[in-house]
């Protein structure tokens, strides 16, 4: 961008020389050298452009996160599952990482059958608490009717996910990406509907149907989502089943209100506590939901409450213990000095109950930095 600001104003600078000298067509032609100088010192430089209709963006952020677990150690994301076992116990742990850092391609190229876009987008949330390249998003979609590929699956509520410093956010609410093939309908600028074939997120030897439907205006959200398959677990299969609602309201400028409501059986790998989807030989049933509130204070500080509950009726097991209902608060601030820099502030409670009644809770505190580009 040096570079080509000075070739710009070395151009600008040789051609006001010689305008003393030029006509009034030659003062035109000054101008419009001008224009098109400054249009290619304001050019976006993380678009390409490949010719013949087709252009690629690149996207994503660098993120640094600082932790502190007071009670168990829950790892680079606060896994509420990992509190009270023994082996996480501590008084008192630190711990760094930059694993959430994110890198991403999306191209969009005008075709005779319309508008095709690709996405190929990954992390560094390797296994083995590594930092390697992980595949997040990769697919096609087909005049934003049809999708091809790994995406978010259609049964969950994207939309009204909370927002968090810590990567996983609060427990009762889906969370998962699979390979699908997608169909999005509109009527007019307000009603959407998908369907698609996916993927199980469980163990299955068949895919998922799901089905959604939204409504959306300016200060209000509506979606409901249904998901029904199979599971297998030890040999054994039984019918999956899920259906989640979830809507937001801005009842005044910068406010937020959201909330999400999940149940069904054989769930377990689509919500954040990873809930056992087959136990003793029966499908599990889950009651599972999310409430959060934000406000927006000023052009850079944004505040914000979570609480998010899990409701098993039978007991998943985590080693030593095993539980049946899990709960989540995030309290946190952001401060935005740039558009693409933000700081973050987070502090976590997590609580388990067992399936003897027990209850077993764990703090957790998060500072994070990112910057988006």
């Amino acid at each position: 961008m040096k570079f080509l600001n000075t070739t710009a104003m070395t151009l600008v600078m040789a051609v006001a020389a010689n305008a003393t000298l030029a006509d009034a067509s030659k003062d035109a032609e000054l101008e419009a050298l001008k224009s098109r100088v400054e249009a290619l010192e304001n050019r976006d430089t993380t678009q390409l452009n490949l010719g013949d209709g087709t252009t690629v963006d690149i996207y994503g952020y660098v993120k640094f996160d600082a932790f502190y677990d007071f009670d168990f150690n829950q790892g680079d994301t606060a896994f509420v599952n990992a509190i009270g076992e023994p082996e996480n116990a501590t008084s008192g742990n630190f711990g760094s990482t930059l694993r959430q850092t994110r890198l991403g391609f999306r191209s969009t190229s005008s075709t005779s059958i319309g508008e095709i876009k690709g996405q190929l987008e990954f992390d560094l949330f390797a296994s083995g608490g590594t930092s390697e390249l992980r595949l997040r998003h990769a697919n096609i979609k087909i005049n934003d009717t049809w999708t091809f590929g790994q995406d978010w699956t259609n049964f969950m509520p994207l939309n009204h996910y909370p927002t968090t410093v810590e990567f996983n956010g609060p427990v009762g609410i889906t969370f998962a990406r699979q390979a699908q093939v997608r169909y999005t309908g509109r009527v007019g600028n307000e009603f959407e509907y998908s369907f698609s074939l996916e993927e199980n997120a469980v163990s299955s030897n068949d895919p998922v149907v799901t089905g959604a439907a939204s409504y959306t205006t300016d200060r209000f959200s509506a979606r409901i989502s249904g998901l029904v398959g199979t599971v297998r677990s030890g040999g054994e299969e039984e019918d999956q089943y899920g259906v989640t609602l979830s809507g937001s309201v801005s009842p005044w400028e910068g406010g937020l209100f959201q909330a999400t409501y999940t149940t069904g059986e054989g769930l377990g790998a689509y919500l954040i506590g990873f809930g056992d989807p087959i136990v003793g030989g029966q499908a599990n049933e889950v009651d599972a939901y999310t409430i959060e509130f934000r406000q927006q204070v000023g052009n850079h500080w944004n505040f914000g409450i979570s609480y998010g509950r899990e409701e098993y009726d039978q007991a998943t097991s985590t080693g030593t213990l095993d539980f049946t209902d899990l709960q989540t608060v995030h309290v946190n601030a952001f401060y935005s000095p740039t558009d693409d820099l933000t700081f973050g502030a987070e502090y976590i409670f997590a609580e388990r109950e067992s399936s003897s009644g027990d209850t077993i809770d764990a703090d957790r505190v998060q500072l994070s930095a990112q910057f988006n580009f």
